[in-house]
């Protein structure tokens, strides 16, 4: 057990160590001097780290507004964060979701070796929260820990390969290559956005290249963008919520110094993101080239969800805003008509939010990213409140998972137990 734990837990749970021993493995298959794979393995990792620590000072940004807005508005519901349910689920089925995940990623590269799905799942973290959800969904059914364990692993394996499939067509139209696909798993709400900004919308308009006048013009900049538009939302949290709550919440900075500090830090955080994913993927493509060749002729590296965020880092805080907005119309409807009521949160808003957002403006320009990133807002409030009587009934409580790729595996089980009365 101790062994599985250092394989799932410190290698493939990793990331950056991950992608790092990619790049190595890449670089010497392609036969690279020693300085080169030295280079492009550190700069890989360092890459990735980068990306990390923007992606943490988001997040804490995020969890900041969060927790003030809740503060202010006397929010009480379900709150979708994988994180959360992922660690519950963790202390009721530890061993299965460990082998869902590890089997589950060598029969992602069985299928993407044998079959015409050439894609490797590589967000090490999306499979272990899929993997909970299996782990979730097929104790729920009642079968035991074996066939749990063989199901999922095969589920998953499927999942990692077909769901980027989906939304390829349209990553394609992000990146202008065929280089890189999503590996995050809201591929529907991606592939979702692209065809829907295809209808509303013209790609010539997009979000990064609008002419606005006078001083509107300050916000092409994205930096300033960003720290503007998110600094709208929290000094709107902060005023509705009291100078002792916000004093109370920040450690005692003035309350209205605390709002601009992490409206700050999220544009930075952002800018690490965006900073970190252009340094590992100037390495981890070129190196992927030279295992695809080897092992999987033509195989394409899925990656998180911010390395699009480059491609139009404008569409990423309007998507953000948008689907947001789409997330309190949802939780204003669930509330009036007394069902389980998701909670908008601002992290996972944001990241599939934005990501949408850049689907929709790829094909649709500004009004796709717009609409796209709304119905996508949607689509992450309604699927957690469909699945949450299943996390219910294994024991699990106050959260659900936001994902629309997990949440359609799920309502096909729910349909599943429905008809067969296991749930």
């Amino acid at each position: 057990m101790k062994v599985l734990e250092f394989i799932v837990y410190d290698i493939f749970g990793e990331a950056a160590f991950l992608l790092g021993l990619i790049a190595l493995i890449g670089l010497l298959l392609q036969k690279k001097k020693a300085s080169q794979v030295i280079t492009g393995t550190i700069k890989t990792i360092v890459g990735y780290l980068l990306f990390n620590i923007g992606s943490g000072a988001a997040q804490q940004a995020l969890t900041g507004f969060q927790t003030l807005f809740s503060e202010a508005f006397g929010l009480v519901g379900v709150t979708p964060i994988s994180e959360a349910v992922t660690a519950q689920a963790q202390t009721l089925f530890p061993a299965v979701i460990a082998l869902i995940m590890v089997l589950g990623f060598v029969m992602n590269l069985l299928i993407a070796r044998f079959t015409k799905f050439k894609y490797v799942f590589l967000t090490g973290q999306h499979n272990l929260f899929l993997a909970a959800l299996l782990a979730i969904l097929l104790k729920a059914f009642g079968l035991s820990d074996i066939w749990a364990i063989i199901i999922g692993a095969v589920i998953l394996g499927l999942a990692s390969c077909l769901y980027p499939a989906i939304a390829q067509p349209f990553m394609r139209k992000v990146t202008g290559s065929d280089d890189i696909a999503i590996g995050h798993y809201c591929s529907l709400a991606y592939a979702l956005s692209g065809w829907i900004g295809g209808k509303v919308g013209d790609p010539k308009k997009s979000t990064e290249s609008l002419n606005l006048p006078g001083w509107l013009s300050i916000f092409k900049d994205y930096v300033v963008s960003i720290t503007l538009s998110v600094g709208i939302f929290y000094y709107i949290a902060a005023i509705v919520a009291g100078r002792p709550a916000v004093e109370a919440i920040s450690g005692g900075t003035h309350w209205l110094v605390y709002p601009a500090i992490m409206s700050l830090t999220f544009t930075a955080g952002l800018y690490g993101i965006i900073t970190g994913v252009r340094m590992f993927l100037g390495e981890i493509v070129p190196a992927f080239v030279g295992i695809s060749e080897k092992f999987i002729p033509n195989a394409k590296p899925a990656l998180d969800c911010p390395v699009v965020f480059p491609y139009a880092p404008t569409a990423t805080v309007l998507g953000f805003i948008s689907a947001y907005a789409a997330g309190l119309i949802c939780m204003a409807i669930m509330a009036a008509m007394g069902t389980t009521v998701i909670i908008p949160v601002a992290i996972p808003y944001f990241f599939i939010g934005a990501t949408a957002g850049v689907f929709g403006n790829a094909t649709g320009g500004w009004k796709g990213c717009v609409v796209g990133a709304f119905l996508a807002g949607v689509l992450i409030a309604v699927g957690p409140a469909i699945i949450y009587p299943i996390m219910t009934s294994v024991g699990l409580s106050g959260t659900s998972f936001p994902e629309t790729d997990f949440n359609l595996i799920g309502i096909i089980f729910k349909l599943l137990g429905t008809v067969t009365g296991k749930f």
